[in-house]
C-alpha cells in the first residue's frame, strides 16, 4: 500500500495550500474560530501566529507498536495548542509554548532527514493550529522524496472543514478523545463544545482512512487509532466514549486505552483530578471495553486484547 499523498497532483496541493493560508488572515483553522489575523502576530487562542513553532524533531519510540515499530516514529512536537487542558503532561510545549521557529522549507528538510534515519512515519503531534504550514511542508518534502506515511496525532478537537483539506494527505489519524461531556471539557480544557466537535471530527477521520491496516511486520500503513486517557473520578466519561466508538465505527477499530494519567500542570490544584488514576478505575474501563467486543485494543502495563 502506497502513501496517500504521492498521488496528489501539484495543482491540488497548491489549491489546498492557498485556501488554508487564506484562512490565517481571519483564523478558522480550528473550531475555536477566533478569527485573529495571524499574519499580524495577533493573539490567537492557540498562542501562535503564522510562523511554525516546534519544540522537538526526533525519532520517538514511545508510541503504540504499529507507530513506533522497531526504528521509531519521526515525531514533530508543535508548540501551542487550541486546548487548555489543566492536566497536560506536555504543558511546557502546549501551554508555555516553548520551541523554535522554522520555515516550511527547513521543516521539509527535517522530514527527509527523519526518513533517512529509518523512521516508519512522520508523526505530527498537536498539529491542529498549523495545518496550513504542515500541508505546505509536506508538499515540499514530497517533492524532495518523502514517501512514508503521515500520522496526525491530535486532541480530537478539529474542524471538519480543515480535516477535509487533509484528505489524501494524512494516512493515519491518531486522535485522543478526552471527554464525552461539554461541561467537563469546559472545566478541564477551557472549551465549551468539545463533545459536540469531536464526534463529527472523528467520523470525518474515519471516512478518510477507515480501520487500521498494517504491513507484514505490523507497522501501520493507513487507518485510525483512537486514543483515550482514562481520568480519575470518571472525569473522562470513558464508558460513554466506548459506546460512541461502538455505535459509529466498527468492532475492529483500534482503541488505545491509556492509564498513564498523573496530576501535572494545573491539575495539582483541582480536587477533581489532583490524584493518580487508581488500578481499579483503569481495570473497570478495560473490562467495559472487553464486554463491548472490541477485537483490537492496546492496554497498558502491558496487555493487549486480541
Amino acid at each position: 500500500m502506497g502513501v496517500s499523498y504521492i498521488g496528489l497532483s501539484s495543482i491540488e496541493w497548491e489549491r489546498r495550500i492557498s485556501r488554508l493560508y487564506d484562512n490565517l488572515y481571519s483564523c478558522t483553522i480550528c473550531p475555536r474560530n477566533c478569527k485573529v489575523d495571524r499574519y499580524k502576530h495577533g493573539k490567537s487562542i492557540c498562542g501562535m501566529d503564522n510562523r511554525l513553532k516546534i519544540a522537538s524533531i526526533n525519532l520517538h519510540f514511545g508510541e503504540e507498536p504499529p507507530i513506533s515499530g522497531t526504528k521509531g516514529s519521526g515525531t514533530i512536537f508543535f508548540s501551542g495548542c487550541p486546548l487548555k487542558c489543566k492536566f497536560c503532561q506536555n504543558y511546557p510545549i502546549s501551554q508555555l509554548k516553548n520551541g523554535k521557529y522554522y520555515y516550511e522549507e527547513e521543516l521539509a528538510d527535517k522530514l527527509i532527514q527523519l526518513q533517512e534515519k529509518g523512521a516508519h512515519n512522520i508523526n505530527l503531534v498537536t498539529p491542529t493550529h498549523f495545518i496550513p504550514q504542515i500541508v505546505k511542508t509536506l508538499y515540499l518534502a514530497s517533492k524532495k522524496g518523502l514517501n512514508i506515511p503521515v500520522v496526525y496525532n491530535s486532541g480530537g478537537y478539529e474542524s471538519v472543514e480543515s480535516l477535509k483539506c487533509l484528505d489524501g494527505i494524512v494516512d493515519i489519524y491518531m486522535p485522543d478523545i478526552k471527554y464525552a461531556d461539554n461541561e467537563k471539557s469546559r472545566k478541564l480544557s477551557a472549551v465549551n463544545n468539545y463533545w459536540d466537535v469531536v464526534k463529527p471530527a472523528l467520523k470525518e477521520m474515519y471516512r478518510q482512512v477507515g480501520d487500521l491496516v498494517v504491513d507484514k511486520k505490523g507497522i501501520a500503513e493507513k487507518g485510525i487509532i483512537i486514543r483515550h486517557l482514562v481520568l480519575p473520578n470518571n472525569m473522562s466519561d470513558t464508558e460513554r466514549i466506548i459506546d460512541f466508538i461502538k455505535d459509529n465505527f466498527s468492532r475492529k477499530t483500534v482503541i488505545s486505552l491509556m492509564n498513564q494519567y498523573f496530576p501535572a500542570y494545573k491539575a495539582v490544584d483541582d480536587q477533581l483530578i489532583n490524584r493518580p488514576l487508581s488500578v481499579q478505575e483503569y481495570e473497570n474501563m478495560v473490562q467495559y471495553l472487553e464486554q463491548n467486543g472490541f477485537e483490537n485494543a492496546f492496554i497498558q502495563e502491558p496487555k493487549v486484547i486480541n
